[in-house]
């Protein structure tokens, strides 16, 4: 099997960790016999210093004409400057309205191998291991009207849903539910909000056709608490665009870094996968990125896109073989490294990619 998938490196760390991604997928569909067609275009703050545009014409129609869309990361500091819609940051949400993914896949797992990075206590969230689904297309961050009237000097947002928009993103979420320990947590702030009112009867509705699936519901702010005291208790939740934004960051204390968080939207033409942490331009051409989080991006393209289990699952391995091992980038190194040894972008990558390489061999051997 070929698979296309087009390629967006993007800004700050993107093209450093992508490169690792893409030598690990590599690896892992080649042994299984398939290869890759990739492509390469330019999105967000590189594009506008040589396009004009953080979304490009031609990075648009080659996202539309492949079978996934694999980014690396958004944004630059130097163009803090820029009014909201010329930022890089625009580019990215314009793809994601493009290509029409509404659920946005979040795994949080905690790796054993680093549960003392976390400042959670390890018999807290070893084990943990949860599937958020964040409704990506809607919400504040969509809805209409919006603005800021600096003459008034107020502001204002929409958040917005239609009892579809919720249906859809649900359905996602009980469906992943079924093939996982068959529990949703549906998360919103219905106390207080019409919106969410909607949200949680539009749920308790989808849910009547997966009885085999059990939900329950929680406000925002509880859940933001039972997150970090009582993490193993979730399996798949589901919540709005902003809800989800906020949590999935919170969780990144479950995996011990934001280095860790892979990321894929689905449901819409074609699916975009992306690690959930940002361009950090800080640590840019540093080779200190951490890797890991776009190389388990890597292994969600192949199950959701193309439903290569075995090569994923072969990557997820090797990830968690490296951490046996003792090798960790920067960023998962706390004051007590006895045993460790901190490796560089390039050098974890090419460590996952060894992996991989020699598991998938034992297994055809």
């Amino acid at each position: 099997m070929k698979l296309k998938i087009l390629v967006t490196p993007g800004d700050g760390i993107g093209p450093e960790i992508t490169e690792q991604a893409i030598a690990v997928l590599k690896e892992a569909v080649q042994a299984g016999g398939h290869t890759l067609q990739l492509d390469y275009k330019r999105i967000g703050g590189v594009a506008i210093d040589h396009d004009g545009t953080p979304l490009p014409a031609d990075t648009l129609a080659a996202a539309l004409d492949s079978e996934a869309v694999f980014l690396g990361a958004v944004g630059d500091d130097k163009f803090n400057s820029l009014p909201p819609s010329k930022r890089p940051e625009i580019g990215l949400l314009q793809l994601r309205e493009a290509l029409g993914g509404y659920a946005n896949l979040r795994p949080v797992f905690a790796f054993h191998e680093l549960t003392d990075n976390s400042p959670l206590r390890p018999e807290i969230i070893d084990g943990a291991d949860i599937m958020f689904v964040r409704e990506l297309l809607g919400g504040l961050y969509f809805g209409k009207p919006r603005e800021w009237d600096h003459a008034k000097g107020e502001a204002w947002n929409t958040m917005r849903y239609t009892r579809d928009e919720v249906a859809r993103v649900a359905r996602t979420a009980f469906q992943l539910a079924q093939h996982r320990r068959k529990h949703v947590t549906s998360v919103d702030k219905a106390n207080v909000l019409e919106v969410s009112q909607m949200w949680r009867d539009t749920v308790n509705q989808v849910a009547r056709d997966f009885p085999d699936v059990t939900v329950e519901h929680q406000f925002i702010d509880a859940m933001s608490m039972h997150l970090m005291k009582r993490p193993r208790d979730f399996d798949v939740v589901v919540t709005e665009n902003m809800f989800g934004d906020i949590l999935t960051d919170e969780a990144s204390v479950i995996t011990g870094s934001l280095g860790m968080l892979p990321s894929g939207t689905i449901g819409g033409k074609v699916n975009l996968y992306e690690p959930a942490h940002g361009s950090a331009p800080k640590h840019a051409g540093k080779n200190i990125a951490n890797p890991l989080a776009t190389i388990l991006t890597g292994a969600m393209l192949l199950r959701h896109s193309f439903e290569l289990e075995a090569e994923a699952d072969a990557i997820v391995r090797a990830v968690r073989k490296v951490l046996e091992r003792g090798f960790r980038t920067q960023d998962l190194v706390r004051t007590h490294a006895e045993g460790l040894t901190v490796l560089g972008t390039r050098e974890m990558g090419e460590k996952v990619r060894e992996t991989v390489e020699k598991q998938l061999l034992t297994a055809s051997s």
